[in-house]
């Protein structure tokens, strides 16, 4: 795939234009979203994403086409999956619903440029060593099974870590902080001292989970692809629809109890397509003697796709019959 540098430098500019657009547009003035802007807009990124794909296809063909819309996919509901975290990170800092926006935009802005960071080192990685594929594929099986063991409850005691990682306790540590919201201010001075408010803490504390999700996020895409112009663009515009929604579908949350479970299947399942994937190019000695392994086989990227759509139907579709067979059980006969 020959992407030329001017195509990245328009992409780029028209990725932080949405961005810009976003806060001047919806965030700037601080306002809990309506159900209706949220699902308008959600449709709207969605559907963007979707022609962008066509756009792919169009340019460089649909076998390119294909992997940006696996990838997209897969970290689309990676991202449906990292919003349980938010909302117990939101909840814990006990952010006001009118500047929830201007925090999780924020958090999509840092998200992308850590991502991108992340895109270009797996990307160096990739292209030198192959048997960095094999790193990859067990990372994910292992993110796999422990992701399947997950639920998310935020009563649940460990969800009282979420939110005082590292970064948040280090800039405690070092700068004055106050527990109390002052607008939308990001600092403010209280009796001739400068303070952070808690509206920068929980954009530090987003930001600094996203670098747990790209470690998960990004290894799994590069199982789908190894271009990085796809992985990047399918990665952004994942990204930039996570504000609305965040508030589209934060009433769902509870309600998708086998998400996780089947986000550990995908990943799982592209744990074992980079495996092979590395099987098929090794040039690790202490296998094969250092050449490729011909039994292992290549998965079609249709293959992935369908794996992934199939997946996402049966989990969605088993977590609304489990919360409404439960909501029938519990409710008290009439």
């Amino acid at each position: 795939m020959d992407v030329s540098g001017w195509v990245w430098a328009a992409t780029a500019v028209f990725v932080v234009g949405l961005i810009v657009f976003d806060f001047f547009a919806h965030v700037r003035t601080p306002h809990a979203p309506t159900f209706s802007e949220s699902a308008r807009w959600s449709i709207f990124y969605v559907v963007l994403a979707l022609l962008f794909g066509v756009v792919v296809g169009t340019a460089w063909g649909w076998n390119f086409g294909t992997e940006y819309f696996a990838g997209y996919i897969t970290e689309k509901s990676l991202s449906v999956d990292n919003l349980f975290v938010f909302l117990i990170i939101m909840t814990k800092f006990a952010v006001p619903r009118e500047f929830q926006q201007k925090v999780l935009l924020v958090g999509v802005a840092i998200a992308l440029v850590l991502r991108t960071v992340f895109i270009l080192l797996g990307a160096a990685a990739i292209e030198q060593f192959s048997w960095v594929f094999y790193i990859f594929g067990a990372f994910l099986v292992y993110t796999a099974v422990k992701l399947a063991r997950e639920h998310h409850d935020p009563d649940h005691p460990q969800d009282e870590k979420v939110g005082e990682g590292f970064a948040v306790r280090t800039l405690k540590r070092f700068v004055p902080t106050t527990d109390e919201y002052h607008g939308d201010r990001l600092t403010v001075r209280i009796d001739g001292k400068r303070v952070l408010t808690p509206m920068l803490v929980v954009m530090v504390s987003i930001g600094a989970t996203d670098v747990l999700f790209a470690l998960d996020s990004i290894p799994a895409i590069y199982g789908l692809t190894q271009e990085p112009y796809i992985v990047f663009t399918a990665n952004a515009f994942a990204l930039l629809g996570l504000r609305q929604l965040y508030f589209l579908i934060g009433g769902l949350l509870d309600r998708l109890v086998y998400l996780s479970q089947g986000l550990a299947v995908i990943l799982g399942f592209i744990g074992v397509k980079l495996v092979l994937h590395a099987l098929h190019v090794n040039e690790l000695p202490f296998i094969n003697g250092g050449e490729p392994v011909p039994w292992a086989p290549e998965i079609p990227i249709w293959l992935s796709l369908a794996f992934i759509l199939g997946t996402l139907t049966v989990a969605t579709v088993a977590s609304l019959l489990k919360t409404r067979h439960d909501d029938t059980v519990s409710s008290p006969e009439s």
